[in-house]
């Protein structure tokens, strides 16, 4: 087997390392992309450390991946070598399914193959964008546009299409008042992407401490809710709220902050559950949901999107050897907004 050089984590416990892992061979459809930056997603940390459950090791992570393609299969048609491409949270699926023909693929009735930790349609266990390279389908790669920047395009892959895809569901626009829970790596798009749409943003965080970055990408309103004020003067208020945090909140609470028929939409994901009053729901024809990800061409879409509107993410680029110093600060909230990682350090 062809192999890659990649930085990955031994054990749920221990430090990522420099390791070499296994590619396959470029298959027919298969597009081979010489990674340029990977981003780290919180989910990245969730997954190495087993607290999404137990995992096999070595695991390479890495799902906001942008790079340059440099081999094609026989039969691709998509791309080409020197293309400029992405490849986010999925390699694969059924491709058959209801779903997965409604280009919703990510929601595949089989289960999309994640582009880490994840069992293949071959048996093997995927291994992700912290690497010099990587071998894709080609229907789950997509074109990084020429008005975006590669480094600030990779996180768009996870965190762009992550709060994009409810923002578009949900019909963010003119003469909607968008919310956004927590102005973290989702967070920030979400606020940047809801006005680039029309809408009228607000973040809710816990503490003003970040209100300057949060008035600057396009909110016209922050409110700390740690301040108990804040429910009560925002009760009733908006359309839709994306809540981009990873953690247990008090969802009820939350949910009050809804006009009639609003909908509360769930991207973060906490390991623990979210209980929720019924009466919460019931009093204004509240909804709670759920988003994850986009499908493939919702994702391209979205590319198109941010590269028209001059969008991309607040990054900073580390190289490879500081991954472990930027899961601790990740954790902390040490980040604006998104590390990415300069794969030519992956060596």
């Amino acid at each position: 087997m062809p192999t890659a050089t990649a930085y990955a984590a031994p054990s749920a416990t221990g430090d990522l390392a420099l390791t070499t892992i296994e590619r396959r061979e470029v298959g027919p459809f298969d597009v081979r992309i010489d990674i340029k930056f990977a981003g780290i997603c919180h989910s990245d940390i969730h997954t190495v450390r087993g607290e999404w459950g137990p995992q096999q090791y070595p695991l390479a992570p890495g799902h906001e991946i942008a790079g340059i393609v440099s081999e094609v299969g026989s039969e691709v048609t998509k791309h080409k070598a020197g293309d400029r491409v992405g490849v986010g949270c999925m390699v694969n699926s059924c491709k058959e399914c209801a779903n997965c023909q409604a280009g919703e693929e990510q929601y595949c009735l089989n289960g999309n193959v994640g582009t880490y930790a994840s069992v293949d349609r071959d048996g093997s266990i995927t291994q992700g964008g912290y690497s010099s390279h990587i071998v894709v389908n080609e229907d789950f790669v997509v074109s990084i546009p020429e008005g975006l920047e590669l480094d600030v395009a990779a996180p768009l892959l996870c965190a762009g299409i992550t709060t994009y895809s409810p923002l578009r569901h949900w019909n963010a626009g003119p003469g909607k008042k968008v919310a956004v829970v927590g102005l973290g790596g989702l967070g920030h798009m979400a606020v940047k992407l809801a006005h680039a749409m029309g809408a009228e943003v607000t973040v809710l965080s816990q503490s003003l401490k970040k209100m300057e970055d949060g008035l600057k990408l396009g909110a016209s309103s922050y409110y700390a809710t740690s301040d108990a004020a804040t429910f009560e003067e925002l009760a009733g208020t908006f359309d839709l709220i994306i809540n981009t945090v990873s953690a247990s909140i008090d969802i009820s609470a939350y949910l009050q902050l809804l006009a009639l028929d609003g909908t509360l939409v769930n991207v973060g994901a906490p390991a623990e559950p979210l209980p929720v009053r019924a009466g919460a729901l019931i009093g204004g024809r509240r909804s709670f949901a759920g988003s994850a990800i986009g499908g493939i061409r919702e994702t391209q879409e979205m590319l198109d999107f941010c590269a028209e509107h001059g969008l991309g993410a607040e990054i900073e680029v580390i190289p490879a050897e500081k991954i472990n110093e930027a899961y601790e600060r990740v954790l902390a909230s040490d980040v604006r907004y998104r590390f990415v990682i300069d794969a030519a350090t992956i060596a």
